[in-house]
């Protein structure tokens, strides 16, 4: 019932049956107010960018066929009155797409949004709303680039809020909790999906038809249970006020490409990347970021044009190994450690606005 109850007053409210208006909403905080909340309550900010947790379906038994980024932030909010008993919260609309048409540029503008937030003294948190297909690259990048111990919590959900058995409702209050929750600081960028609560740095999406979609081969942080946050484990990686990286300096990418490694392959995709400006590229390769032979040399010769080359996994859990599989000390080619290829592709983005180094550049893996 806790699931689908506030998904129900989401549907009457898209269909017109019932105005937002009359669900007890959250009042908005006044701009540039530095007291603390009267109510004694975190002061939450949500930031919208769309998504499933937005989308709306045609039928209430439609839980994979539907529009994503459809319902406002004031929606999303009035739709779940509980937020009211835990935060004192107010939502910004950053954006209202899809995330797999998420832009380099885009998530610098979040980035800059998120951080701006953060410094404000009457924000205690900020939750982000956001699609489940690229959520993971989106925590990942403010993890590296919003320098704050402020709880930074992405929230998604694997069903539209027309569905009969949405899950955004439940995650959207869990992620509020858990922005407004003083223990939550300093433990980087979060994602809370589905009870659980991941660091955005490990999590991945692994299954695209279920609401347990996310998944860390180190395990979760912890557990949001009946309005309470539970913790097991921290992360060590840099992050965060420990990050060299700071969105304030950063305006602009470099374009880093991903390819895909599997049997009886060919250099052109390889090439091809670079004649259209990466400076990088990750090789997904198979198992410990393994090359085919007959492409060494190709990587070997981009590599001396300057292209970074940087050996990741198609694998979904372990790390791969420098130099096994292949001599990348000899080589200059650098190793994503456990970082999946998506993952790699926007570390060493931002690190190629500070370093060309490959050494510098294997560094920066290891650490973060």
């Amino acid at each position: 019932m806790r699931r689908t109850a506030p998904a129900t007053l989401l549907a009457l409210i898209l269909a017109g049956s019932l105005p937002a208006a009359a669900l007890e909403g959250p009042a908005p905080a006044a701009p540039g107010t530095t007291a603390p909340a009267a109510s004694g309550k975190p002061r939450v900010v949500i930031v919208a960018t769309g998504g499933t947790i937005a989308g709306a379906g045609a039928d209430a038994a439609n839980s994979a066929t539907y529009q994503a980024a459809k319902v406002p932030v004031d929606k999303l909010i009035a739709a779940v009155p509980a937020i009211a008993g835990v935060a004192e919260v107010r939502g910004e609309q950053a954006f209202q797409i899809a995330s797999e048409s998420f832009t380099n540029a885009q998530l610098i503008q979040l980035a800059k949004q998120v951080s701006a937030l953060v410094k404000r003294d009457d924000v205690d948190g900020v939750v982000v709303t956001h699609g489940t297909d690229t959520v993971e690259e989106t925590a990942y990048f403010l993890d590296l680039v919003v320098k704050t111990d402020k709880p930074i919590v992405m929230v998604a959900s694997m069903r539209p809020s027309t569905a009969i058995s949405a899950d955004g409702a439940l995650n959207l209050l869990d992620a509020v909790v858990v922005a407004g929750a003083r223990d939550a600081r300093a433990k980087g960028v979060l994602l809370t999906m589905n009870d659980e609560i991941q660091a955005g740095r490990d999590s991945t999406k692994r299954v695209n038809i279920k609401p347990s979609a996310f998944f860390s081969q180190w395990g979760p942080l912890g557990m949001v249970v009946e309005g309470k946050t539970y913790w097991f484990r921290a992360p060590v990686k840099r992050h965060g006020t420990t990050s060299e990286f700071d969105i304030d300096t950063i305006d602009a990418l470099p374009d880093v490409a991903i390819v895909y490694g599997s049997g009886n392959m060919h250099p052109e995709p390889y090439t091809t990347a670079v004649a259209g400006g990466a400076k990088a590229i990750i090789h997904a390769g198979t198992g410990n970021g393994s090359v085919a032979g007959y492409l060494v040399d190709t990587l070997k010769d981009l590599r001396q044009k300057g292209v970074q080359i940087i050996r990741s996994s198609r694998v979904g859990d372990g790390f791969v190994l420098r130099n096994a599989e292949q001599p990348d000390d000899k080589y200059d080619w650098v190793v994503a450690h456990d970082l999946n290829p998506q993952k790699a592709k926007i570390l060493a983005a931002v690190a190629l606005t500070k370093t060309q180094d490959s050494k510098e550049l294997q560094r920066i893996f290891w650490e973060y």
